[in-house]
This record gives C-alpha cells, sequence and structure tokens, in this order.
C-alpha cells in the first residue's frame, strides 16, 4: 500500500510560505514503514484539487492532504474532495460545540463563517483538533482509498498525526514495517571526495547508504527498513561504524548534532572554555554558539570588532600589520584570537576576519577571501586562509566562515584531546 502527500494552498506554489508539512509527513511515513512515492502541491482551485485526486487515486491507496480547512471562501479542501466522489457535506453538531468552545475559551463568540468548518462529507469519521478550530476527516470514499485531511497549520498538524492518524494507521495495518535513518554529518570534504571514499556502499540495498549535501556540509544517510525500529537500528550499527572508521576527522556528528553543539561537547569534556573575535561575520559566530543550549559553561563572550580600531583597541591587533598585511590577512586573524582570548581570559579564542561582499574585493584579495585565527591553551596560534568565491552571496560567505572556523576549533579539540 502506498501513501501520497497532497498540499494544498496557492501560498504555497508562490513561495510565501515554506512548505514543511510535506516533509514532516514523509520522515512520518518512513518511520512507520509506509512506502511513499509522490507529493503534489496545487493551488486552492477545485478543479485541479479534483485532477491531482484523479491522479492519485489512481497510483496511491492513502492521500494526505494538507491546508485549505479554515473558515475563509478560498479554503476548499473537504468540499472539493466531497464533490469528487459525489457524496454530499454534512453538518456536523460535535464540530460545531467545539468550536463554540474553543471561542468561548479565548473569550469570543464563533463567527458564522467557522460553520463551514463543521462540514463534513457523510460517512466520514472526524480527525479531531485538539487546539485549532478546523478538524480533519478519515475517509474511505471507495474501495481501496483513505483520505486524510489536516490543517495546514505545522503544529496544529504534528499534534493530530501523532494523536489520532498514526494509532489509526496501526489499528488498521498499514504498518507493516519500520524505515529507521541515521545521518552521518560531515564538514570539510566535498560531496564527490566523500562519495568516492564510501563507492562500495553506495550501492546496498538494505541498508542504503545515499550521500547528499546542503549548505556547505556533507551528509550520508544510512536507511533500513526491518519488523521494528530496535531490528532496523542493528542493521544500520555495523555500516554506521564502517563509514566512521572510513571517514575519520571529516565526521563530526550525526542526525540532531550541528558544529556548534559538537563543538560545545568536546569543550565540556575537556573542561576549557571559549571565546571570539569577529569582523565580516558581525556576531554570527557567537550567535551560533549560544544556539545551543547549557553553551554559557564554556562560551564565554565575544568582540564584534568589525572596525579596525576595535581591532587595535580591543584585541591589541598591531595598527602596523593592520597598515602593512590589512584586516583581512593570516597576521590578524591570529592576532584577534590571541586578543579576545587574553581578554576574556579563556582557554581558547577563535577569531574570523574576511571579505563577504558583494563589494570590497580586489584582485589580490576577492569577495569571498577569509582567514580564520585560532589562539590555544597552550600558547598555540594557528591561521586558515579560505576562499569560498562570491557566486552565492554575502549570506554563504558567512555561513561557511562561522562553521569552517568551528570545524577547524573542533579538530583542533579532538587532536589535543587524543
Amino acid at each position: 500500500m502506498v501513501a501520497e502527500i497532497i498540499c494544498v494552498g496557492t501560498e504555497l506554489l508562490l513561495g510565501d510560505i515554506l512548505n514543511s508539512n510535506s516533509q514532516f509527513l514523509a520522515k512520518e511515513l518512513a518511520s512507520l514503514g509506509i512506502a511513499h512515492y509522490y507529493q503534489t502541491v496545487v493551488g486552492d482551485n477545485p478543479e485541479r484539487i479534483k485532477k491531482v485526486l484523479e491522479i492519485a487515486i489512481g497510483r496511491s491507496q492513502l492521500l494526505l492532504f494538507t491546508g485549505g480547512l479554515g473558515p475563509t471562501p478560498d479554503d476548499l479542501t473537504v468540499q472539493t474532495i466531497a464533490d469528487f466522489f459525489g457524496v454530499p457535506l454534512i453538518e456536523n453538531p460535535e464540530i460545531i460545540a467545539d468550536i463554540e468552545q474553543k471561542f468561548a475559551q479565548r473569550g469570543r463568540t464563533m463567527t458564522p463563517s467557522n460553520r463551514k468548518q463543521a462540514l463534513i462529507p457523510e460517512g466520514a469519521d472526524i480527525l479531531p483538533n485538539r487546539t485549532g478550530s478546523a478538524p480533519g476527516i478519515i475517509w474511505q470514499p471507495v474501495a481501496n482509498v483513505t483520505v486524510m485531511t489536516f490543517p495546514g497549520v505545522p503544529a496544529e498538524m504534528h499534534l493530530m498525526w501523532q494523536e489520532v492518524a498514526v494509532p489509526y494507521l496501526r489499528n488498521a495495518g498499514w504498518c507493516s514495517a519500520t524505515i529507521y535513518s541515521r545521518t552521518l554529518k560531515f564538514w570539510g570534504i566535498t560531496e564527490s571526495a566523500l562519495a568516492e571514499k564510501v563507492d562500495s556502499f553506495l550501492n546496498l540495498t538494505n541498508p542504503t547508504v545515499a550521500p547528499y549535501a546542503n549548505h556547505g556540509e556533507v551528509k550520508l544517510r544510512i536507511s533500513a527498513r526491518a519488523e521494528s525500529e530496535a531490528a532496523a537500528k542493528n542493521l544500520i550499527g555495523p555500516i554506521e561504524q564502517q563509514l566512521l572508521q572510513i571517514a575519520g576527522l571529516d565526521c563530526y556528528g550525526a542526525d540532531t548534532d550541528t558544529l556548534a553543539s559538537t563543538v560545545g561537547k568536546l569543550l565540556l569534556l575537556a573542561g576549557e572554555t571559549l571565546s571570539v573575535a569577529e569582523s565580516c561575520t558581525g556576531g554570527g559566530l557567537g550567535a551560533m554558539l549560544t544556539g545551543v543550549a547549557g553553551s554559557s559553561r564554556y562560551f564565554l563572550g565575544g568582540i564584534i570588532s568589525y572596525d579596525d580600531r576595535v581591532k587595535e583597541a580591543l584585541l591589541n591587533v598591531s595598527p602596523q600589520d593592520l597598515a602593512e598585511f590589512g584586516a583581512v590577512s593570516h597576521q590578524v586573524a591570529k592576532q584577534m584570537a590571541a586578543g579576545v582570548r587574553d581578554r576574556l581570559n579563556t582557554d581558547w579564542g577563535l577569531s574570523i576576519t574576511g571579505i563577504a561582499g558583494p563589494g570590497g574585493g580586489t584582485d589580490a584579495k576577492p569577495v569571498g577571501l577569509v582567514y580564520i585565527g585560532l589562539a590555544g591553551p597552550s600558547g598555540e596560534l594557528e591561521s586558515w586562509e579560505c576562499r569560498f568565491g562570491e557566486g552565492r552571496g554575502r549570506d554563504w560567505i558567512r555561513n561557511l566562515s562561522i562553521c569552517t572556523a568551528l570545524d577547524r576549533l573542533r579538530r583542533n579539540l579532538l587532536l589535543k584531546n587524543t
């Protein structure tokens, strides 16, 4: 049996809203072991929704709709589905009572337009919405086809899925197996280079191994299908260990790990502290570090030295070196790292200085040229030159700079403590 995700909303087609619902449902279907081959996004247009339905029922048995359940005239999902199957809509008094109660709890009165949300196809069951006003439906309009509808609001949809849809699918026998995935994360190696290293694993059938890249990060997704999550993990385990041995230091973590969280764990393990000095990233490195809960145990703070006068006054960068080598240089990156380490009295100082563009570059120092400095607890002082190019813009360069700086610190922490 095959599931299909159908997301309704003109705003999705226009790009005004990120379609996170399809990603959520795709992951959930995989975890339940339900096959899923197609996703469709369609605007708030009855004829086009019907066309999508016509195609979907020919290839899928579980149709998961999101969006179009609200009270406004362009919310047409349930009405259109009922029209397609030639079934009348019936006002459900339970839904009316539920909506009235929710409005009353908020000190409001239900508007006449909300009665529309109580209309469901004759013979359909209610898919309750505990937090919002728009319920969904669970309906089998014809043999071998089950329709579920969810509101487009992600928080509401997630709760309805977990509380009602998943138990229903399990009881109905949809979940005959589990697909479990483990994602290994890499920095400092390209997708093609990693794929060459692990080439012999890319043709496996169960588990499967697939590489992909995003925003400079490379990932290997290991997926296994088994009768339970525990059995799937047992299949994945030996493959993961072999991949980690091949990858070495290039792998920084897995699943929900980030470079910042990995660095934090290593600093805690070593009982050491960190401070940062930033120029072109303007506080982004500090923001990424403090995005990790509990980072105050190892991250003391940072200095945004955007202007050279701040580099001189607060980080003790040599005016002569600034004049001779420029702010974007090995010499200045090292002095920034050492300066912030000494100024904030931390074990490690990490710095970034570069040209993020779009202007400011020269032939000698083009946009995308970045220097990273690192000062360690034993007096070690290093710097690295990075050339990220200008093709993908300012934010791209800044993000690569931040992640590469964290990766350099990560590698040094690992080598120091092994």
